[in-house]
């Protein structure tokens, strides 16, 4: 296996299965650049390769991600007139995005701090979304004039309900980690001294499960959301014969009968 490859606005490593992506640039508590997008997204077109069967996402510092770069960098920054914004959008912020929905292996974020912006869009964008007391969630973009994006709008009204979505997008509102939690927004609150511990207990307890069936699982659940019943019953009845033709199923068959722990290799 080759050397994981270094990155210049964020950190890869890889253990016990779990891929850890840290964003990495504390002294801008995490600002992401169109750089950092299209770092993410090499990223997860790595991680196949190097066997990761979870993915762990946080920021370093005291922040998670304070949205989008306003200050600029050597790729122009992500605001400076609608076209700019426009392009910034769909050539690096989308489809890092898309990459993350995308992918066949489950995804937890760990928010240690703000995430605002198109942070808070990429903080909500895992499967589970645990938050330390001290973060917060703040849809920031009315405050500067600007729209939602990052797929805020097509997460919030799903995770929340259209009211509260208004509210965060129209009110520019933050929304703590504990509402975050009694709203259903996020996976779960804890305090920030455990946050870590939980995520990686997390990340670790989903890299060892059946992987191809997890997979599907994410796949047939987001494709749900736009689907009709009947299409989704089809597409769980294609789910299962993939996850049943799997390595794992049969060994999750016979530790059924055998009354032992499973021990599935994620094939």
């Amino acid at each position: 296996m080759t050397d994981l490859p270094a990155f210049d606005t964020i950190k890869l490593a890889i253990a016990d299965n779990v891929a850890t992506i840290t964003l990495n640039r504390p002294d801008r508590l995490n600002s992401m650049p169109p750089a950092m997008a299209d770092d993410i997204r090499a990223a997860l077109d790595h991680l196949p390769g190097f066997g990761a069967r979870a993915l762990l996402i946080t920021g370093e510092g005291r922040g998670f991600c304070s949205g989008a770069d306003l200050a600029g960098d050597r790729s122009g920054g992500a605001v400076g007139g609608g076209a700019r914004s426009r392009n910034a959008l769909r050539a690096h912020y989308n489809p890092m995005l898309i990459a993350l929905a995308n992918l066949d292996i489950p995804v937890i974020v760990a928010v240690n701090g703000p995430a605002a912006g198109v942070g808070c869009s990429f903080a909500l964008s895992g499967d589970f979304t645990i938050a330390g007391k001290s973060a917060y969630f703040l849809q920031a973009f009315v405050n500067i004039g600007l729209v939602p994006d990052g797929g805020s709008s097509w997460l919030l009204p799903r995770l929340v309900g259209v009211p509260r979505a208004l509210q965060m997008m129209m009110l520019g509102e933050k929304i703590g980690a504990e509402q975050a939690a009694d709203w259903g927004m996020i996976y779960k609150c804890v305090e920030d001294s455990e946050l870590m511990a939980e995520a990686k207990a997390l990340a670790v307890r989903l890299a060892s499960g059946p992987t191809i069936a997890l997979g599907t699982m994410r796949k047939v659940l987001r494709d749900g959301l736009s689907q009709d019943f009947a299409a989704t019953l089809d597409a769980e009845a294609k789910g299962q014969f993939i996850a049943g033709s799997t390595a794992d199923a049969m060994e999750g068959i016979m530790a059924f009968q055998q009354k032992r722990k499973t021990e599935f290799k994620g094939k």
